[in-house]
């Protein structure tokens, strides 16, 4: 694995669209002919549950235990949602981490997680993120239907989907930069509880970093408020949430500097 140069200050214009990933990947837009789901039938759940339990697991666990020695708190929130469909939110801090923490948040169960494109296009790994969860988000209205329907699929076999609303990598960010409200449009439609995590940031006796993940919720959709403001207020108070949890962050391992005129 390549070594991840790490720079001590970035300079920041815009927190919406702003992207600081170091994986430089093109990908094409993902049109109505990609297919999302691939663990239909017995070889299909075999393949999954060979590449996901046997293969991505340990390894993940490896690279997450060994490098940030990443430990999670309040997972016991979820237990009683464990048999639900649920909707989880969190910040998009790491360009390898975010991809294998969800896996370890909601163990045992199988993950779905939103992602962009550029994630199938991966050297390597690419060809296997739909088996591994990964809805890459899509290009044309075609690719649209299908991903609907693959969301839809999902919720019906009670599996968690994970988001990131942030949309870029900000690695070591130790805020909550502002995100919209849209994709809380599904446990809104879907009437799903919805969870948060919050990735902060700590220090540890070596110099290294250490990741202390919490959870929380559930969170709920205002049913008496139209559907637009309904995911609007659910937006407001996951990140709310995650502020308040940010805040716990007790190293800073990259400065962000917000660029001004000078």
């Amino acid at each position: 694995m390549a070594k991840e140069i790490i720079p001590d200050t970035i300079v920041f214009s815009d927190p919406l669209h702003d992207e600081f990933s170091t994986m430089e990947i093109h990908s094409d837009p993902i049109l109505e002919d990609y297919k999302y789901i691939r663990d239909n039938g017995f070889f299909g759940k075999i393949k999954r549950f060979i590449l996901f339990r046997v293969i991505a697991k340990p390894i993940a666990w490896f690279y997450l235990h060994s490098k940030f020695h990443h430990e999670i708190v309040g997972k016991w929130k979820l237990k009683r949602y464990k048999k639900q469909a649920i909707f989880i939110y969190g910040n998009h801090t790491q360009i390898i981490g975010d991809a294998l923490m969800p896996a370890f948040i909601l163990s045992p169960r199988y993950i779905n997680v939103i992602v962009h494109p550029n994630n199938i296009n991966i050297p390597g790994i690419g060809k296997f993120v739909p088996l591994l969860g990964g809805l890459p988000l899509p290009g044309s209205s075609g690719a649209k239907e299908h991903f609907t329907d693959a969301i839809k699929k999902r919720v019906s076999q009670h599996q968690p989907i994970v988001i990131y609303p942030e949309a870029h990598i900000w690695p070591y960010y130790t805020g909550i930069r502002p995100f919209v409200s849209d994709s809380f449009t599904y446990p809104v439609y879907y009437g799903a509880p919805t969870f948060c995590f919050t990735n902060t940031y700590h220090q540890r006796k070596n110099g290294k970093v250490r990741i202390r993940t919490y959870i929380d919720g559930p969170f709920f959709p205002d049913y008496e408020s139209s559907p637009k403001e309904a995911k609007e207020l659910l937006r407001n108070e996951v990140y709310n949430t995650m502020c308040d949890r940010a805040s716990l962050s007790t190293f800073e391992r990259i400065k962000y500097i917000k660029k001004t005129d000078d």
